[in-house]
């Protein structure tokens, strides 16, 4: 090879220097969907119902059954795996546990679904030549004759039942019956379809048992920051992500209430760092705008006080030629405002609880810096998710008309 070979090659090879680079990211496996974390961020209530539902699990012949729904974004595959898994450690010794996890719409039909569970307890066993029933029997035997208890998960069990009814569940919820025997599997069934039992016949509900159905209800502003911290803290270097970035995450994924978003957003954040070649994330790496289904409006301002219309007027004045503004200096900028429109100007402590009820509604963005003197800290104000000069003009054309 010619050493301009040798140099064309240098060039077009200088994209991949940032691959493993790791300025930031150490391990990227936690901020993917599959990863599932030793504990669960602000479902502990939730497990503890699950768990009820298998009270004595851990003696012969018991088995359980449960139904757990709720819409994306809820944990739904995280907490059946936790679960599993916990069940699993918790009673080695006591009871030897099988778990299969099985996502239907990755195996749709019943004889996928079945071959699924067949491979989970031997990767040898063949791929065809049997019928639906044959194999449900040799799980059987398999389990049976290991002495185990299979706990079976069936992840988006809507799509199977779509295609091919609830037939198989109607099987596997029997499948000990006139064989000798019992407790060979417990079953969970996992969808985001919240009418899920109303697809099944009443012979499958009666067996589930309908007081056995678990929903998972959104994750609040909290939880979906605990879980951002989490996953940080998992796969990337101590200090590179400040708590200003949760809070933004945890802003714009509140109104979903969606983990996975509140995941994306930080892995999307990260990379953009990476890529620019700094060790830590930015606010202005976290870009809700270009995922969310919508940014914010100006018709969201209506519904602000008065004085909140005069605080976030006097910082998009500043922003429409700067891009941040000091929170000492928004102040000063709405004691302006307020005079321009003959109103009295609230007080610090009000001011500063309007500052942050505009940073919930994500009008705003706030990051704490500490300051160049003493041992203070400053409050800088900007906004990504909105243009300040249209905010800026409603809240003016409503102000001037009255």
């Amino acid at each position: 090879m010619s050493n301009n070979d040798v140099s064309a090659c240098s060039l077009m090879a200088d994209y991949l220097d940032s691959i493993g680079a790791g300025k930031i990211l150490v391990d990227r496996g936690p901020l993917s969907f599959d990863w599932t974390p030793p504990s669960l961020v602000g479902r502990d209530n939730e497990l503890g119902i699950l768990a009820s539902m298998f009270m004595g699990i851990g003696n012969e012949g018991v088995s359980g059954r449960a139904v757990v729904i709720g819409h994306v974004g809820t944990g739904k595959t995280v907490l059946t795996r936790r679960f599993g898994e916990d069940v699993v450690r918790e009673l080695d010794g006591v009871r030897k546990m099988a778990l299969s996890h099985v996502n239907c719409r990755n195996h749709p039909s019943t004889n996928q679904v079945l071959q699924q569970i067949a491979l989970s307890l031997d990767s040898r066993h063949p791929e065809r030549g049997f019928s639906s029933g044959e194999i449900i029997q040799s799980i059987r035997r398999n389990i049976r004759s290991r002495g185990l208890h299979m706990i079976l998960v069936l992840d988006e069990v809507d799509v199977l039942i779509r295609r091919d009814n609830s037939d198989l569940i109607y099987k596997l919820l029997r499948i000990d019956e006139g064989q000798g025997g019992q407790g060979t599997i417990s079953l969970i069934l996992v969808s985001q379809d919240l009418a899920l039992m109303g697809m099944m016949e009443p012979a499958i509900i009666s067996r589930l048992g309908e007081s056995n159905v678990l929903k998972l209800e959104p994750y609040g502003y909290d939880g979906l920051i605990g879980i951002s911290k989490q996953r940080y803290e998992a796969s990337c270097r101590s200090g590179s992500v400040s708590d200003d970035i949760f809070e933004k995450i945890g802003r714009f994924a509140e109104s979903t209430g969606d983990a996975r978003l509140a995941i994306e957003l930080l892995e999307a954040a990260v990379r953009r760092a990476e890529m620019d070649g700094r060790g830590e994330v930015a606010l202005s790496d976290v870009m809700p705008s270009t995922i969310r289904s919508a940014s914010v409006e100006p018709s969201q301002i209506d519904s602000l006080s008065a004085h909140q219309k005069l605080v976030l007027l006097g910082i998009c004045r500043r922003l429409r030629k700067e891009e941040e503004i000091s929170s000492g200096d928004a102040r000063k900028l709405y004691e302006v405002v307020c005079e321009e429109f003959e109103i009295k100007p609230r007080s610090y402590t009000t001011f500063w609880k309007h500052l942050k009820a505009l940073e919930k509604e994500g009008l705003l963005e706030a990051r704490s810096t500490n300051t160049s003197v003493g041992r203070g800290r400053t409050t800088y104000i900007t906004m990504t998710n909105t243009a300040p000069s249209t905010i800026g003009s409603r809240i003016e054309e409503e102000f001037t008309r009255r």
